[in-house]
């Protein structure tokens, strides 16, 4: 452990990751370190090119915790899903002093394009390397989690692996030459929150629990197929493990569903390259965007067939990307 950064500011980058093997349910906490612990294995892949910016300084004048994010500042909900990442990077550094941070989204916040998921892991690795605390990329997805499950994939670049407390490498962005290839249908904050989506399936439908036992088969696959880059075994995956995803939530009571016509349009589009012998793998968060996994030479043809959908507002091209990464900046730097 170093000494806290106590005159300085500290900026992290984060991007989101995409989860081609589903988490959906988290398992149950006996305490405040078990927060967001998965009751499924997943399996993701990290992006580059959509990311969360941080800064985080000390601001003992404040009474509180502050978070700027894009400009406006959070009220206590909000602040609340985060401040479990502030209290466990203050109890590891034993400081008391409030954090203040601006953080902005150079994604979409809210949409199931995983801004929740690059925001914690941002805020945890900037908040840790202020507090002078020097964790391995294992300690500091387990600090991610608390604010997201999801962020606790986020540390690592290329695919990631989360099974646990923590997250773990799979293989970093250079191990395959693949694109995401991402048709943004609803750019807006969704109507159900994932953690309120979670929730509600889990307490009511019925077909939470197949979800549940059947999830560690298809990880498996998909991480066989992710390592073997084999995209025709690691589609097969994806699309199922999506599918059982939202038929749990759509069983759900009152149910959650999260497609729209512009969805299923575009799912069609991908569908119809398949027959003429593309190969693609489709996947859809909590959100109606639709993100389809494709070798790097096919990623333009794709975008053009899915810029083409009615209901498609834009298509966006992503590589893999690597980790968090963080540095020290003046203090005043994002103020």
């Amino acid at each position: 452990m170093s000494a806290p950064l106590t005159g300085q500011a500290v900026t992290a980058r984060a991007g989101v990751n995409i989860a081609l093997v589903k988490y959906w349910g988290k398992a149950p906490a006996r305490g405040p370190e078990d927060l967001n612990l998965p009751a499924v294995p997943s399996l993701s892949l990290t992006l580059d090119g959509l990311t969360t910016e941080t800064t985080v300084r000390f601001a003992p004048e404040l009474p509180n915790d502050r978070i700027v994010l894009d400009g406006r500042e959070l009220d206590p909900a909000a602040l609340g899903r985060a401040r479990p990442v502030l209290d466990r990077v203050r109890a590891l550094g034993d400081l008391a002093s409030p954090f203040d941070v601006v953080s902005t989204n150079h994604v979409p916040t809210g949409a199931g394009l995983a801004s929740s998921a690059s925001g914690m892991a941002a805020l945890a690795a900037a908040t840790a390397r202020l507090a002078g605390l020097e964790l391995s990329p294992g300690q500091l997805s387990a600090v991610a989690r608390l604010g997201s499950g999801s962020a606790s994939r986020s540390i690592f670049g290329g695919f990631a692996a989360w099974e646990g407390p923590e997250a773990r490498a799979v293989a970093p962005p250079s191990h395959w030459d693949v694109r995401l290839v991402v048709a943004v249908v609803d750019a807006g904050p969704k109507d159900t929150s994932s953690r309120d989506a979670m929730g509600r399936t889990a307490r009511t439908s019925p077909y939470h629990a197949g979800w549940v036992s059947q999830a560690r088969g298809l990880f498996d696959e998909g991480l066989a197929a992710v390592l073997a880059r084999d995209l025709p075994a690691l589609a097969e995956v994806m699309e199922l493990s999506t599918l059982r995803m939202h038929a749990a939530a759509m069983a759900a009571r009152p149910p959650v569903l999260y497609w729209r016509s512009a969805s299923l349009a575009a799912l069609e589009a991908l569908r119809a390259l398949g027959v003429q012998g593309l190969v693609s793998g489709w996947t859809m968060d909590a959100g109606p965007n639709v993100k389809a996994l494709v070798h790097a030479a096919d990623a333009e043809r794709v975008r053009g067939a899915l810029a083409e959908v009615a209901g498609v507002q834009r298509v966006l091209v992503c590589a893999p990307g690597p980790g968090v990464s963080t540095e020290v900046v003046a203090r005043d730097a994002a103020w």
